[in-house]
This record gives structure tokens, C-alpha cells and sequence, in this order.
């Protein structure tokens, strides 16, 4: 069983996305356990301060190492793998998603205001990752999003094995995004399902899903095709 900690600012924020879908299928199944925290009850004074004016200057505020440190040795365990949510992070991929689900337990800090103190991820963390390029109001919508991803790939989670490897990214499609998909009816407004898909010969049927992933990352997403899905180490 995975163990996984969200340390937050804003719990409320998790504890929706922790009680449906494949997140909650994987907890009564017994292949996860998901706990949030929030970064106050690890605060020092008895106003609950997790963040405070920075050195130097310079605007917004900084999130303190105290309650960090604190929350994170509580909950370390012998297999505990810590992870800053971090725009400075490697950048996640689905090989990423892959390499977390092998851990044990894992800790994910959730950042806010201008930053965290940059002793927490020179001191205490394992691993940095960013989801992308782009602002987000805080780190716990990036760590939902890479929970996500994690806990599908747990065995016993997915209702169908072989999902998790037939979607885009994975198994046979790793660096291509997934060809278009069809059910019924046959025809809805003049509009067919390719013949192939109704042929019943599952070679052809392969080799036209494969040139359709190509096609269509060719066009959407031709970086996938150059190295710009490769992994990389921090």
C-alpha cells in the first residue's frame, strides 16, 4: 500500500478530491492511504504564523521552515520520500508518475505566497517537481494533480489492468498522445465509425491506432516526438 501526506495552507482543497473517483476507489480497496494536513497545527506562536516578511526585501511573503521541518519529521517514515512542489522542480512526466508509485510513502509540501524557504529544499526534501509553466494560486492543486496520476497506477486500482497502460504516455503509447476513440451507435448524424474498429481483425486494428497516436502527435504535439517528454534528473 501507498502512503501518501499533503502538507497545506488549504486542506479543503485535497479532502474534496481525496473523497471521489479513483482516488477514493483506490482507499477502499486498500492501495492507498491518503492523509492531508494542514501546516498551521505544526505553527510555532498563537497566531498559527506559517510565512513572514523576506530577508532582503522585496514583496509578498515567505513561507517559514518551522512548521515545515516540524510536520515533515512527524510523519517521516524509514521509506519517505519528500517532495516540494516547486516551479524551480524537474518538470512531471507520466515516467515520473510511474517512479513515485514504486515508493512507499510519500510526503508532497504545498507552497504558497512568493515561495518557501529555500531551506527546505536544500535541507529536508528528496525531490522537487513542477507540473508545468504556469502560476497556480497554490502547490495543493499541483499535488492533487500528481496524486492523481500516482495512485492510478497502483495495482488493484483501476477497474480494467490494462488501462493504465493503453492510455496516452503509457505502455505502447509512451511519448505519443492517444488516438481518437468510438462506441456506439455506428453512425450518429452521418458521421461512421472507421471500418477498421469493426472489422474484428485486432492487427489492423493495432497498427491504425498506432498511425492515428502518430498523426495526432505529429500535429498537437510534435515536441513529444523530438525528446521533449524525456525525464530528466534534478
Amino acid at each position: 500500500m501507498l502512503s501518501i501526506d499533503v502538507l497545506t495552507l488549504f486542506p479543503a482543497i485535497c479532502e474534496g478530491a481525496f473523497g471521489a473517483s479513483i482516488l477514493k476507489r483506490a482507499q477502499l480497496a486498500g492501495a492507498a492511504k491518503l492523509c492531508v494536513h494542514n501546516l498551521r497545527d505544526w505553527a510555532r506562536d498563537k497566531h498559527r504564523t506559517t510565512d513572514d516578511v523576506p530577508y532582503g526585501g522585496g514583496q509578498g511573503m515567505v513561507m517559514k521552515p518551522e512548521p515545515i521541518f516540524d510536520a515533515v519529521e512527524a510523519l517521516r517514515q524509514p521509506d519517505t520520500h519528500v517532495i516540494l512542489l516547486s516551479p524551480q522542480g524537474r518538470v512531471f512526466r507520466q515516467e515520473t508518475a510511474r517512479e513515485l508509485s514504486s515508493h512507499g510513502h510519500l510526503i508532497f509540501i504545498c507552497g504558497h505566497y512568493e515561495g518557501v524557504d529555500h531551506r527546505v529544499s536544500e535541507f529536508l526534501v528528496d525531490d522537487e517537481i513542477s507540473i508545468g509553466d504556469f502560476v497556480l494560486t497554490n502547490g495543493a492543486v499541483a499535488a492533487m494533480v500528481i496524486v492523481d496520476a500516482v495512485v492510478r497506477l497502483l495495482p488493484g486500482v483501476l477497474g480494467d489492468a490494462q488501462s493504465a497502460e493503453q492510455d496516452s504516455f503509457s505502455g505502447a503509447h509512451a511519448g505519443l498522445l492517444e488516438g481518437p476513440q468510438y462506441t456506439r451507435p455506428v453512425d450518429y448524424r452521418g458521421h461512421a465509425v472507421p471500418p477498421v474498429l469493426l472489422s474484428g481483425n485486432h492487427a489492423a486494428i493495432a497498427g491504425w491506432r498506432r498511425e492515428q497516436a502518430l498523426n495526432l502527435t505529429r500535429t498537437i504535439r510534435p515536441d513529444l516526438l523530438t525528446g521533449g517528454n524525456q525525464p530528466f534528473s534534478k
